[in-house]
């Protein structure tokens, strides 16, 4: 028997598991109640054959959504485990500003259930990526979301891992209620590939992993620097991805 396993009731004893949204009592500590559960908000078929927008009832399977048609992505794909909602977001921010670190295996497991479409395109199994931390920010926060959750990822699907495939080389601001133009200035320059890691990444297929997709200005950077780098196919994988056309109501 694992030793989570054994030291499991113990646990449980010490700290009843409860619902990390709204307190709830549960029966393990790994997930949400049933209430909650059904607050998350996990994209659907038929999807955009580029991006994985989720279409509305009727759409043919190989349609592409008018993003992609105004511009076609850098990216091979996206796998989102949920919309981003209300749900999600506070799930988010227990995890990343809360320092709930026991939620990655939750999340990591409804990314992992999304990346079947992007199995199937790959020849020699994909490579995880995180999408980095400037030092200063990895410091302050003591981890790197995105790299616990592909670390998590690469546990349950057996794929490979390259934590530090990326560098954040250059401080940035906080995004969050900047444009996309705005955005897009600050990460200029930002990202780099590992010269320790480029041999690794030259040819291979990559999952870039991250928290949110918001207007993918940071994914944009990245995935630029692994195809600078010679990387095959960069798609991306995030918990919960800004889609406020796509939600119900």
């Amino acid at each position: 028997m694992a030793i989570t396993q054994t030291i499991a009731p113990l646990i449980d004893m010490a700290f009843p598991p409860r619902c990390p949204l709204c307190g709830e009592g549960l029966l393990a500590q790994t997930g949400l109640c049933a209430a909650c559960w059904n607050e998350l908000v996990i994209p659907g078929e038929p999807s955009c054959s580029l991006c994985q927008r989720p279409f509305p009832d009727g759409m043919t399977d190989g349609a592409v959504c008018a993003p992609c048609l105004a511009q076609a992505p850098r990216h091979d794909g996206i796998a989102a485990g949920t919309l981003y909602n209300d749900a999600s977001k506070r799930l988010v921010l227990s995890f990343k500003r809360g320092k709930r670190i026991a939620l990655a295996p939750m999340m990591a497991r409804l990314m992992a259930a999304r990346l079947g479409p992007i199995d199937a395109q790959a020849d020699a199994g994909w490579l995880l990526v995180p999408v980095p931390l400037h030092r200063w920010r990895l410091w302050r926060r003591g981890f790197n979301q995105a790299a616990l959750l592909a670390s998590e990822i690469a546990r349950i699907k057996g794929m490979r891992l390259e934590v530090d495939g990326l560098l954040r080389i250059k401080a940035t601001p906080s995004l969050g209620g900047l444009g996309a133009k705005a955005r897009a200035r600050a990460m200029a320059g930002a990202i780099a590939v590992n010269p320790k890691r480029a041999e690794h990444l030259r040819g291979a297929s990559v999952v870039l992993v991250d928290d949110v997709l918001t207007s993918g200005a940071t994914s944009h950077a990245c995935v630029s620097a692994l195809k600078r780098a010679g990387a095959k196919r960069v798609a991306i994988a995030c918990f919960a991805r800004v889609l406020d056309e796509a939600l119900p109501g």
